[in-house]
């Protein structure tokens, strides 16, 4: 899944639960896949900061991100 997908995907998580509609069980499990979710997205967010990193290193453009 894409990053953007993932996010969108999220958004709706978070509306869903915040909508008071859900059961426990159903709540638990959207959390959980909430979660897995972010830990996705934020992988993928520091492999593209490492990227842009490696990308500055070599064409000695050194500034911070």
């Amino acid at each position: 899944m894409k990053l953007e997908e993932s996010m969108k995907r999220l958004e709706v998580i978070a509306s869903e639960l915040d909508s008071g509609e859900k059961s426990l069980e159903e709540c638990l499990k959207l959390y959980e896949e909430g979660v897995k979710l972010a830990k996705t997205c934020l992988d993928s967010l520091e492999q593209t900061k490492g990227k842009i990193t490696e990308i500055k290193k070599s064409t000695n453009t050194e500034e911070d991100i």
